[in-house]
């Protein structure tokens, strides 16, 4: 048979509408290279077999009387273990042994993957409350990019990310409030894409701003940007119980690809190596940075170093986005607690790191949270004088390498990159400023470094609701600069 692992969702897709090969043999196929390759990795945390072979078993019988199947038919995808994401499965807040809860509804993104035909088949690793830039927790342990498996695959998404990176799915679920879905796309070698707030839908409740501080959606991972393209099109659409839900007209962002020999032509691209605010990055990456700005030049864009104008300081960004996303969990604790559950009496299953953030949520003043807005406007601002002069700023995902994982579910980032002292939940990313104002961004793998034969990709930004710019720049890069064949043959535990 071919190597189904290598194809992309819309090319597996195909197979399956043509009657090439049969929904059933497909999922045999990956189940099979799961059981072979999971092990090294630690990707998926849970597989809903049944489930999976009886929807191929549907889709086959529709198939065989005539009816018409979505483009995706019978392609497998995961869905990332945090919060509910398919109705009746379950889910464990990251890892979280004592709040395993049954998932509630089904995510934007399953339902958008499911009515384009493909198959839910499980789900993968996340670290607890999605807390940190790397994948790891107390109940399932680390991740690993597959590049690597001593190193970490990133986080909150990391367990999807090293899914579709491993070949044992060509596309699965991420959710992104702080990078979650660049940073693992980013060490994993993958396309990650991040919408802009109020495009894809969060509907929250009882509160319907809880998805706000910072902005909190869900995104693709995928191997192709054609295969992310096609399904954030059908995860795009207004629902009036998200208040921050726009009416935008459909639109196929599979359209921004083009045969142009310069497709970014009159595009105008700022490059920046940290934003002015971060430290310097390693110097792979920084490498890389500077390829690029060759690259996006022989494409036809009008490249530039622009400075971002920040009020604030590195630790008043770190400490804005880590106080905000803690805000949602705090509450969520309180109500908790008063219905019975008190994870204080659960802290041997948590990070220390979580209560601490935690309980200054709690005991924020409103001078704090005015401070947190202030902050928050500053990265606003800051990004629009920019945006004021370009279309597009092109910067690294991360400042560092990914690190080595350890075995007592405390895998963390650096503390110092470059000699200055950074937060090692956050600090080594370079994409939480996004999620605080909303703009929509990707994670574009760019080149497999000579010295360690690991990934390092760019982030890719745009105006918020430009999110068709994003998808025409990583077309380019992805033509000009072909990842498909860069992934690793061979993923084994190390003896």
């Amino acid at each position: 048979m071919t190597e189904l692992h290598k194809l992309s969702g819309i090319e597996l897709g195909k197979l399956v509408r043509d009657k090439k090969v049969k929904p059933r043999e497909v999922l045999d196929y990956f189940f099979t290279r799961i059981e072979a390759v999971n092990p090294a990795i630690n990707a998926f945390v849970m597989r809903y077999t049944a489930d999976a072979y009886q929807a191929a078993d549907a889709l086959e019988e529709r198939i065989m009387q005539g009816h018409e199947v979505g483009p995706l038919a019978g392609v497998p995808t995961a869905l990332k273990d945090f919060l509910p994401s398919k109705k009746g499965w379950k889910h464990t807040h990251g890892g979280f042994k004592s709040l395993v809860r049954e998932d509630e509804y089904d995510s934007e993104y399953t339902k958008a993957v499911e009515y384009l035909g493909s198959i839910p088949i499980g789900k993968t690793n996340a670290p607890a409350f999605g807390f940190r830039g790397i994948t790891d927790n107390h109940m399932f342990g680390p991740t690993s990019t597959p590049f690597d498996v001593t190193r970490n695959s990133g986080g909150s998404s990391g367990g999807s990310a090293a899914a579709v990176a491993a070949g044992l799915v060509p596309f699965a679920e991420g959710g992104d409030a702080g990078g979650s879905i660049r940073c693992p796309a980013n060490w994993c070698n993958c396309f990650g894409f991040k919408p802009s707030a109020g495009l894809v839908p969060s509907v929250c409740r009882p509160d319907a701003w809880a998805a706000t501080h910072p902005y909190c959606c869900g995104g693709p991972i995928t191997r192709t940007v054609d295969d992310a393209a096609l399904i954030i099109s059908y995860m795009q659409h207004y629902d009036p119980r998200d208040p921050l839900s726009v009416p935008l007209p459909k639109f196929d962002y599979r359209a921004m690809y083009t045969d142009k020999e310069r497709p970014l032509e009159g595009l105008k691209i700022a490059v920046t190596y940290n934003f002015d605010i971060f430290p310097d990055p390693e110097d792979e990456i920084a490498g890389a940075v500077s390829e690029s700005v060759s690259m996006l030049a022989h494409l036809g864009a009008v490249v530039a170093r622009p400075k971002f104008k920040f009020k604030s300081t590195l630790e008043d960004v770190q400490s804005a986005w880590l106080r905000g996303i803690c805000v949602d969990t705090a509450i969520d604790a309180e109500l908790w607690r008063k219905h019975g559950f008190d994870m204080n009496l659960h802290r041997d299953e948590l990070p220390e790191e979580f209560f601490y953030w935690n309980d200054r949520a709690i005991n924020s003043s409103m001078m704090d949270y005015r401070r947190f807005h202030d902050i928050r406007t500053d990265i606003l601002d800051a990004h629009q004088d920019v945006f004021d002069r370009f279309d597009i700023i092109i910067a690294p995902v991360a400042g560092c390498m990914p690190p080595k994982n350890v075995l007592n579910g405390l895998a963390k980032g650096p503390e110092y990159m470059n000699g200055v002292k950074v937060d090692p939940l956050i600090g080594f990313c370079y994409t939480y400023l996004e999620n605080m104002i909303g703009t929509p961004a990707a994670s574009v793998p760019f080149m497999i470094d000579s010295a360690t034969n690991l990934p390092i990709g760019l982030q890719i930004i745009a105006p918020r609701y430009k999110d068709a710019n994003v998808f025409r720049v990583a077309y380019a890069l992805e033509k000009e600069n072909p990842w498909r064949n860069n992934y690793p043959e061979e993923i084994r535990i190390p003896v």
